[in-house]
């Protein structure tokens, strides 16, 4: 500093303090965004060294929302899953635009972001708000909702691609993502396709061709024409020939779209014109194929890699057998059915095929099995899946990085000996559905609150679930030591997440991981329809789950008679803390009755520490401190799915309660409160309890039951959509089961079929005519004799 003027040497300390400063915040921010992979790896250090899919919770500063990512196997050299080229240290790309919509694009953009790569998001005008388009770096819109004027233009994406300078694109799942002319006009713009060339598109998308190339690789195939079916005439003479029951199916399909097991000639008819119409509308090719249909099959995929050096690897195998409307619902990995010896068969003829048509990238090959372990080939998804995170999490290869890495020309990092199988995951897709009848609910998502596990999600509190696109909110994935820890997660989770505004399957999704069957890995593709042949109407209470509702209904009740004053329960309660759970103090006995189904059950504080007793059965009962992820001695309070004041400080701001009740931990949720009825979610279920005092109980025991009407004399929209079809007048007398008309929404066609026998009256709707849901569609008339008979 010698020769310097005082206020040079001034000026400079405030520069050096202004930057050093900078510096220091800029290392804070750095560290709060990694803290959320940092802190798990020290969490699990020395605890449990298999767990290859730590969980972590992003602190993103443009979403307050969960979003998860897998962490490297614990023991792993690290220079195998590097995200750069090992030599350059580049990346693979310098932007990459994300041809797709919701979940998918989140997903991608998440390793994208962690290879420095700039993303780039496309939106149709429905979507203008959503999520994905928020997340990425830049984002173009590409037409209207419909998905043929946004999603599937082709013009319009390789405009964004041009205008936005991306050197690579994703295609996702659905859309784009396995269409050969997509994939060939990007390779004629000088743009990489993340995914197969178009000639293993072409050969694998089409069923039919690539039924026969499997079949001359060496892979087991299920009987069946080898050409398309010209109409539904020709579709039933092929079906007694090849012989009942047999599957109608897209030859360019997937995703359950354009599929139909039909059982005799009448289902043929029906299922050939509903199959036709939904294969023209997702994929713009209505060909259909036809082949046997396996009975008792589970559903078992193989998910295989390959690059341009000639590498191939398979990455084990998926159980996909919980479905509905042959779209999957429930996945795991591994599955509890094959052994060692088929798992190499089957990952061992995935490659031949794979090999075949010359693939590189990331793909699925589908295989129907049956109950002795013989393995058909189905289908090849040339793209990535919907379930691809379970894979991630039994194998801690990140298969979007894969995917990058083989589109720049890059080798894959994993070879077959590094594949292993560490521990279990399930994965469950949240529907915004009626699960009843699996029938859509579009709507907005008036509140949501995800539970602490990895969720891939391309939603937040506030978005709308389009009738435009498919149904699906979220993807939850757990992940254990066992499948038993892995399904008792899950199970916590699903009670935790809230969702209001729109129908969902949390409910039906909860039922299927505490069903018996399921537990003991007796599943098949038919497991939904046989044990819920009538659709699922709720999970049905075990004695003692009723008394677990009951009586935190009562609670909840006695709480808000204390908040009023009530001068039956003055002073009812405090919590006082004590270790890491609250014990509830209740300073007055009380005595109340709670109303569920009919039946009238006394709730009695008897005093002493949360003791109950609930129609003369004792209870002990305590307000747990909150549970993340089935883990509570990892869980931390900021990571905590519940507020830390917890159970009976219920607010409204949370609707989530978390107790021990005797042994066993239960999670409610609080849907909403009518005067003394409470609507609680419990066991993914919401059921209602209208809690009284005794006399107010006796008083409504003496009511008279009100009689319904027996008949149903209007067919109301199910949801909101289009309608194909009206298949009756006016004046037509009608039968029980009987089509009325075909409903469009979210790529599937339902038809709508009559309650009973009745006659005709009004028809309020007309082919391509827009209804909302409950919209009245048609009248009846009740036949003059069955009115008498009620009546009589």
């Amino acid at each position: 500093f010698y020769g310097l003027s005082l206020n040079t040497i001034n000026f400079c300390c405030v520069v050096h303090c202004f930057y050093l400063t900078m510096a220091s915040r800029a290392l804070r921010s750095a560290s709060k965004d990694w803290r959320c992979v940092l802190q798990p790896i020290a969490a699990h250090a020395g605890r449990r060294s298999a767990s290859s899919a730590t969980l972590w919770r992003c602190s993103s500063q443009r979403q307050a929302r969960n979003i998860t990512q897998q962490l490297p196997l614990p023991g792993t050299s690290t220079t195998t899953r590097r995200l750069c080229d090992d030599a350059s240290n580049t990346k693979p790309f310098d932007k990459v635009l994300v041809a797709n919509r919701g979940e998918i694009a989140c997903r991608v953009f998440r390793t994208c972001q962690q290879l420095g790569i700039k993303t780039v998001a496309v939106y149709s005008t429905e979507d203008r708000n959503a999520l994905h388009v928020r997340e990425a770096d830049e984002a173009v819109c590409i037409g209207p909702a419909p998905s043929k004027d946004s999603y599937l233009n082709i013009d319009a994406v390789v405009a964004a691609v041009k205008s936005t300078g991306a050197n690579a694109v994703h295609p996702g799942y659905g859309f784009l993502s396995e269409n050969k002319e997509f994939a060939k006009r990007l390779a004629d713009e000088g743009v990489a396709f993340i995914g197969p060339g178009s000639f293993a598109i072409h050969a694998m998308g089409d069923k039919i061709e690539s039924k026969k190339i499997a079949k001359d690789a060496g892979v087991n195939v299920i009987p069946g024409f080898d050409g398309v079916v010209p109409n539904a005439d020709e579709a039933i003479r092929l079906a007694n020939e090849i012989g009942y029951p047999v599957m109608l199916k897209a030859s360019a399909g997937g995703g359950g779209k354009g599929m139909r097991v039909v059982y005799n000639d009448d289902q043929v008819k029906e299922g050939f014109e509903l199959a036709t119409a939904e294969a023209k509308s997702s994929f713009n090719d209505d060909r259909l194929l036809i082949e046997k249909f396996v009975e008792e099959p589970r559903h078992i995929e193989i998910q295989v890699l390959a690059d341009n050096q000639g590498n191939y690897v398979y990455l084990n195998e998926r159980e996909c057998s919980i479905q509905r409307r042959n779209q999957k619902v429930i996945e795991e990995a591994p599955s509890t059915f094959l052994d060692p010896a088929t798992r190499k068969a089957m990952g061992e003829q995935a490659i031949q095929l794979a090999r075949a048509v010359k693939y590189c990238s990331a793909g699925t090959v589908e295989f129907l099995v049956d109950n002795k372990r013989n393995f058909y080939f189905l289908e090849m998804n040339t793209r990535l899946q919907v379930e691809h995170p379970i894979t991630e999490c039994i194998t801690g290869v990140d298969i979007v990085e894969q995917m990058l890495r083989v589109a720049a020309g890059w080798p894959l990092t994993v070879s077959q000996s590094d594949i292993g199988i560490n521990g279990w995951a399930v994965e469950c897709r949240v529907y915004a559905e009626d699960p009843k009848r699996f029938l859509p609910s579009p709507g907005h998502l008036r509140t949501l609150k995800e539970p602490n596990v990895r969720v891939d999600s391309g939603v937040t509190e506030g978005s709308i679930i389009s009738m435009f696109y498919d149904p699906m909110i979220s993807k939850v994935v757990t992940h254990g030591e066992n499948r038993d820890e892995a399904i008792d997660k899950m199970r916590i989770a699903l009670d935790a997440y809230v969702i209001r505004g729109v129908r969902n399957n949390i409910s039906l999704l909860a039922d299927v991981l505490n069903h018996k069957r399921f537990r003991e890995g007796r599943i098949t593709t038919n497991f939904l329809a046989e044990e819920y042949p009538q659709g699922f109407d709720g999970h049905e209470l075990t004695e003692a789950e009723r008394q677990h509702l009951v009586v935190v209904a009562a609670l909840l009740e006695a709480q808000r008679l204390q908040r009023t004053n009530s001068a039956m329960l003055q002073d009812y309660h405090k919590v006082s803390s004590s270790g890491d759970s609250d014990s509830l103090q209740l300073l007055e006995p009380f005595h109340l009755v709670a109303c569920h189904n009919g039946d009238q059950l006394p709730v009695m504080y008897s005093g002493g520490s949360g003791q109950f007793l609930v129609d003369g059965q004792p209870l002990t009962v305590t307000a747990r401190a909150p549970v993340y992820d089935g883990e509570e001695d990892e869980a931390e309070p900021e990571d905590s799915v519940f507020p830390p004041e917890c159970a009976l400080e219920f607010t409204g701001t949370d609707p989530r309660l978390s107790f021990q009740i005797n042994d066993e931990s239960a999670v409610f949720q609080v849907v909403e409160r009518k005067g003394s009825t409470w609507s609680l979610q419990y066991c993914g279920t919401t059921y209602d309890v209208n809690v009284l005092n005794t006399s107010e109980a006796d008083a409504t025991a003496r009511l008279p039951v009100k009689k319904t009407d027996t008949f149903m004399t209007k067919l109301q929209a199910p949801l909101t959509g289009k309608i194909v079809s009206v298949n009756v007048k006016p004046g037509d007398k009608v039968g029980e089961d009987q089509s009325l008309a075909v409903l469009e929404a979210m790529k599937m066609q339902d038809v709508l079929r009559s309650p009973g026998d009745f006659i005709v009256k009004a028809v309020h709707c007309e082919a391509n005519q827009v209804v909302q849901e409950e919209d009245i569609l048609i009248e009846f008339e009740v036949p003059a004799s069955d009115a008498a008979q009620a009546s009589g």
